[in-house]
């Protein structure tokens, strides 16, 4: 899949002794970073806070949103080819330095943190087979994880293509996993029952759900978190073979995503009803294929859980690793990050951010409040850059920057505005992690000036001096809400 080919006259090709990665891998990338182990638990998610009508309209606005984003991407790629690290590099080329750095800080965090939940939810699944892993958090949970990252760290070492061709089998097994699961549920769907309450009016009228509106907005919410993971492509766009693979591969893998989220939550919803998914326990798609096929269902979807986030863990690995690398390159992060090994591997970068998940595993056995407090904080760190993104692409659609002449460009600029505008819901949908992210923020302030002092360079010009004052009173503000238990950070 992740093949060598020099057809392009992309200049990154040229890279003497290093592989390039093909269209399938990119597509793996994005893929197996988007399906995580959320998507084993949507049909309890769904049902929990939406009737079926709200759960059909509601993906209908997630699904133009998020290709409308997708989109941008791909738009993005094309038209500025020379930019390495898709996400960050958006953000810094639209908005400035700063904002860049902010946004390379916010997303590496997220990332890292992200895979310490990933080691636990991977022995926790485990546990479903072995009962002494628990729920992934006890002693030998923690010595399996530190196992398995440090495996995943060789394995990265050793190229990222070689990484990138693992990933691409675990997130081909994976989608084998849901596909199986889909076509049991298509056959013992009964329409009788999806209709049942359709929009919820029953629901509603004892108390458990609100109105439709409200129920659409509650789908909406619950898919903000599910496609994290689309910029995959992007981030590694450096070690692509073919620079027009990279929106390629963001729209397909987009594309695969999304029809595999709407099959499983819709499906769900006629093979048990309403209430019967909402009282599941997670991952509840073990309980419906239970339902349908016997006891080996919840083994078989257990199993697809270890794979699913096994396959997540080694594509955030690789993007953990290559953005501070990219961002290093470029200046914005200490030069320390753009290290390479002989075999082009971002080892520096890879070895400071498996060192820190590596604490944060044992802090989960010695301080799960402690983990669980800085996880709330970096959660939401990582949906700015979408913003930035389609920010700056509808800002070349509207200055007419980078497209040719008597280009026309009425439907990038409607493209711009779509996902811009999804973008900022993203970060509202947040709620309370977006809030708590400016502590998360703040501190890499001080990062950021230590950088420029070393560089020599101005620290901020007059916006970014009142976007800093902006993210320091957020912080305090933030910080004197949690100290007086108005805001909680567990």
């Amino acid at each position: 899949m992740a093949d060598v080919t020099h057809s392009d006259t992309d200049s990154h090709t040229a890279e003497l002794g290093e592989k390039k990665l093909g269209l399938g891998a990119l597509v793996a990338l994005v893929i197996g970073s988007m399906i995580g182990g959320g998507v084993f638990s949507l049909p309890q998610n769904f049902a929990a806070v939406a009737s079926p009508g709200a759960l059909l309209a509601g993906w209908v606005i997630t699904g133009i949103g998020m290709l409308c984003l997708a989109f941008i991407y791909q738009n993005l790629s094309a038209r500025c080819p020379e930019l390495d690290g898709g996400i960050y590099s958006y953000a810094r080329a639209g908005f400035g330095d700063f904002i860049g750095f902010q946004a390379a800080w916010g997303y590496w965090f997220s990332a890292w943190l992200g895979n310490v939940s990933y080691a636990v939810l991977l022995f926790s699944a485990l546990s479903f087979f072995i009962p002494v892993f628990g729920e992934g958090n006890n002693l030998i949970s923690v010595v399996g994880a530190s196992i398995v990252l440090w495996l995943v760290h060789a394995l990265v070492l050793r190229g990222v293509r070689e990484a990138a061709w693992i990933n691409s089998l675990l997130t081909i097994i994976k989608v084998l996993v849901l596909i199986v699961f889909i076509i049991a549920a298509l056959l013992a769907f009964r329409m009788g029952i999806f209709t049942a309450d359709f929009w919820g009016r029953v629901m509603q009228t004892s108390n458990t759900h609100s109105s439709l509106f409200d129920q659409t907005k509650n789908t909406m919410l619950v898919t903000t978190w599910v496609f994290i993971g689309i910029e995959g492509a992007t981030v590694v766009s450096a070690r692509a073979a073919r620079r027009s693979d990279i929106g390629k591969a963001t729209v397909t893998g987009l594309l695969g995503a999304l029809a595999i989220y709407v099959l499983v939550s819709v499906l769900s919803m006629g093979i048990l009803d309403q209430a019967t998914l909402a009282g599941l326990k997670n991952p509840s798609m073990a309980g419906v294929l239970e339902h349908v096929v016997g006891p080996w269902g919840a083994r078989f979807v257990a199993g697809g859980v270890i794979l699913s986030v096994a396959g997540a863990l080694l594509a955030w690995t690789l993007f953990a690793a290559e953005l501070p690398r990219v961002a290093a390159q470029d200046g914005i992060f200490p030069a320390v990050f753009a290290r390479e090994n002989s075999r082009h591997s971002p080892s520096f970068s890879l070895w400071i951010t498996n060192g820190l998940i590596q604490v944060f595993l044992l802090l989960t056995l010695f301080y799960q409040a402690g983990y669980q407090a800085l996880f709330s904080i970096a959660t939401a760190a990582i949906l700015p850059p979408y913003l930035f993104s389609a920010a700056y692409g509808l800002k070349l659609a509207l200055t007419g920057e980078r497209y040719q002449e008597n280009e026309r460009r009425g439907g990038a600029i409607a493209l711009g505005i779509i996902a811009t505008v999804y973008g900022f819901w993203l970060c509202y949908a947040a709620g309370d992690s977006m809030l708590l992210s400016a502590l998360l923020f703040a501190p890499g302030i001080l990062v950021y000036i230590w950088q420029r002092r070393i560089q020599n360079r101005l620290m901020f010009n007059n916006a970014e001096w009142w976007l800093v004052i902006a993210i320091v009173l957020a912080a305090a503000w933030t910080l004197l809400l949690v100290l007086q238990g108005s805001l909680s950070i567990a």
